[in-house]
């Protein structure tokens, strides 16, 4: 076994480094019981990479603090962007796209169990800071009903979508990249739809449909130059 690279408490934010010929390069996995610190060795290209990074990450309830912030600016965005604009921040579809990115950005390191949590993580953030501002920085959040409800939701989004980031991001199978990709523009595609057909906004049904177009291209787009 290789000597230790660093403490848990201080491998949290560090970017390991990965070797060219490798599909996963090193990894870190934890040490022996008893010694609280982290090991890298080599594993071959179709091993499943476990981070020490993103268990870290997790434990330390990174993903939970960013979703709390982003939960309080998705409050604050609705007053602060022009309509039809105003809408985004105040959809479900934004919130999935957080949980997506926090499993995308874990993709190199952390298996689908890791992404789905840190999705999970973020979702259960977002709830808990957006409607903690809306009770503390504004009139209150009245009932406990949609509290509750979108908790429920964050609940199942959250390992969907964080699972969904890692799949785009690193999975060998074409279909599984789609399915990824898809996922993510076809939330926004959706919400589009429930706001033309059940709300009638059709501004608003526009705007969620030109980001799930404006999505679709980029991820192509990232996918392609693979990034």
């Amino acid at each position: 076994m290789a000597a230790p690279i660093a403490d848990p408490a201080e491998a949290r934010g560090r970017l390991v480094r990965f070797r060219p010929q490798d599909t996963y390069g090193s990894y870190r996995d934890e040490a022996p019981a008893g010694e609280n610190r982290c090991y890298e060795r080599d594993v071959f290209p179709r091993s499943r990479p476990r981070q020490c990074r993103a268990r870290v990450e997790i434990r330390d309830g990174g993903g939970t603090g960013r979703g709390l912030v982003l939960g309080v600016l998705t409050n604050l965005a609705q007053g602060w962007l022009p309509a039809p604009w105003d809408q985004i921040p105040n959809s479900g579809a934004v919130w999935s796209t957080v949980a997506f990115i926090a499993g995308a950005l874990l993709a190199r390191w952390a298996s689908l169990r890791v992404a789905a949590v840190a999705g999970l993580l973020a979702e259960v953030g977002l709830v808990a800071g957006y409607y903690g501002y809306a009770e503390f920085g504004r009139d209150g959040m009245g009932d406990l009903t949609f509290p509750l409800l979108w908790l429920t939701l964050a609940c199942v989004a959250g390992p969907l979508f964080g699972v969904a980031g890692v799949w785009w991001r690193r999975s060998r199978t074409v279909r599984r990249r789609v399915t990824g990709l898809a996922s993510l523009a076809g939330v926004f595609g959706m919400e589009g739809i429930d706001y033309a057909w059940t709300l009638h906004y059709t501004s608003q049904a526009w705007a969620c449909l030109a980001v799930a177009l404006l999505a679709s291209l980029l991820m192509a787009a990232a996918t392609r130059s693979g990034r």
